[in-house]
């Protein structure tokens, strides 16, 4: 571990060492001679301003001494960084992994003669990045076209753009012993939960870990026991400033990351899954209208195949005025292998198209898609009541837009099926009851309120706030989405 001393020539070679500059190309050593002394900087080519830092060295170049001689240590380097950093994020430090961490960050590290065991840190970062467009997978009708990024310093900059209280606070941390990465957690002083914060902070100070390789979802990982049998999701991503401001308005928590351009909003029910930034762009009538219609249409995803396969496996039950859904024939396998291989087909196609090139993706998979349903009809594998329904499921799913429910709602129905085919309609109920359980008995991230939450417990107004879109003047302290009437503030904190 590196450990700074007295000695300059001793701090340029243990340095030396600790970043191993002979062998990164990219780790620049600069030595700077003002008059008979000298400094030198560290950096990493890629990460700094190239014209800050020309600047800034020129500048050096034409001083004649590093400050007045009876300065030593700490003075000394804090009297040149007031008299001769023109920079304006720039801090004297003595803490070794401090230093090893911000120049492997991309800051830059100058050591002084005079400068003893402590050395300047200059924040002249300037990360690649792509620009702050639209998400493809979060758009909107109406309202902004901007999007978080993979720098953290952009995405936490939008949210401040958005939410001018002083209250706002953004708490750095690192995690990870190699990875380093920065995080920030977000969240509006007095309203958030105050116990849920704190609970919060020990909890990603406490994560031991090397590295946050999958970003976001190594960190979901790292941060909730989720049970591996319930595969609904506890935590909520958005790529939108507006929503994630607009939560932290609400009483949440954020998480943003480096390197991920989705941040993480803390905690979640299952009825937030169901919110759409559309909602918000429209009148309350249409937005109401639109609400329902994405309720109606996602849960049909999960109990709209079960139910007819039921109904095909017990023809006798079918109303007559129904009798038109059943199939003429079931073809030359069951039906119940017919819906197991469509839904793998679905996830095969799609899977084939996120790895076509873009100008390719979409013709192939609609391509792809009607020709096998069309051959699969021809040779008997699928019944047209198949393809159809399972279509419907296909498209529906994108009503919303987390994968994770997504896929948590595939499971639950291939579930349903399976035990219709076992179980007969005492299987349908059972999976339902199941389905149920696996609801309730789900805790949100805080672990004090329901999955299910308003529901249960019941809280008439925030419910009815989740199918009516009211009014803006109907929510205080709110820019209009949903206000939690549940949630703890730190000045309303039971357990």
């Amino acid at each position: 571990m590196l450990e700074l001393c007295e000695d300059y020539r001793e701090n340029v070679r243990r340095v030396d060492a600790a970043l191993r500059v002979d062998q990164n190309y990219d780790l620049i050593k600069k030595v700077i001679y003002l008059g008979q002394e000298e400094i030198t900087l560290y950096y990493i080519d890629g990460f700094v301003d190239g014209g800050a830092m020309n600047k800034m060295i020129i500048y050096f170049l034409s001083l004649k001494s590093l400050g007045e001689e009876k300065e030593r240590g700490e003075a000394a380097a804090r009297w040149f960084l007031a008299h001769h950093v023109p920079y304006v994020e720039a801090e004297v430090t003595g803490d070794p992994a401090l230093m090893m961490q911000m120049v492997l960050s991309g800051t830059s590290l100058i050591l002084g003669e005079t400068f003893g065991a402590y050395a300047i840190v200059v924040d002249s970062r300037t990360y690649p990045t792509r620009s702050v467009g639209e998400p493809e997978n979060d758009r909107v009708m109406l309202g902004s076209r901007d999007g978080f990024v993979e720098t953290l310093v952009f995405n936490t900059a939008l949210i401040r753009r958005r939410v001018r209280d002083p209250q706002l606070t953004m708490k750095y941390m690192t995690i990870g012993t190699r990875s380093k990465t920065d995080i920030v957690m977000c969240y509006l002083n007095g309203q958030a939960d105050a116990k849920y914060v704190q609970k919060l902070q020990k909890k990603l100070q406490s994560i031991d870990t090397g590295a946050l390789t999958m970003g976001h979802e190594s960190l979901a990982e790292l941060l909730v026991k989720q049970r591996w049998y319930n595969p609904f999701p506890k935590i909520r991503y958005t790529e939108r400033p507006d929503v994630a401001a607009a939560q932290v308005l609400e009483g949440s928590v954020l998480i943003v990351m480096d390197n991920s351009p989705e941040v993480m909003i803390l905690p979640s029910t299952i009825f937030d899954f169901l919110q759409e930034t559309n909602d918000y762009y429209f009148p309350p009538l249409t937005g109401t209208y639109i609400r329902f219609v994405r309720h109606i249409v996602f849960w049909a995803t999960l109990f709209l195949v079960p139910m007819w396969f039921l109904l095909t496996k017990n023809p006798q039950i079918t109303p007559s005025w129904l009798q038109f859904i059943l199939p003429e024939s079931t073809g030359k396998i069951p039906i119940f292998v017919q819906l197991i291989l469509v839904e793998f087909m679905i996830d095969g196609l799609r899977m084939a198209s996120m790895n076509t090139p873009d100008m390719l993706s979409n013709s192939l998979s609609v391509v792809g898609g009607l020709i096998l349903g069309d051959f699969a009809v021809d040779i008997g594998w699928l019944i047209p009541e198949v393809i159809v329904y399972m279509a419907f499921v296909s498209i529906a799913n994108f009503s919303q837009r987390s994968y994770q429910l997504g896929y948590a709602f595939k499971f639950m129905r291939i579930g349903l099926i399976v035990l219709v085919q076992l179980f007969n309609w005492i299987g349908f109920l059972a999976g339902v009851a199941l389905i149920i359980v696996f609801l309730a008995t789900n805790k949100t991230v805080n672990g004090k309120r329901s999955y299910l939450y308003p529901l249960i417990p019941f809280n008439g107004k925030a419910l009815l706030s989740l199918f009516v879109r009211l009014r803006k003047d109907t929510y205080p302290d709110s820019i209009g989405i949903r206000r939690d009437e549940g949630a703890e503030t730190s000045e309303n904190k039971t357990d």
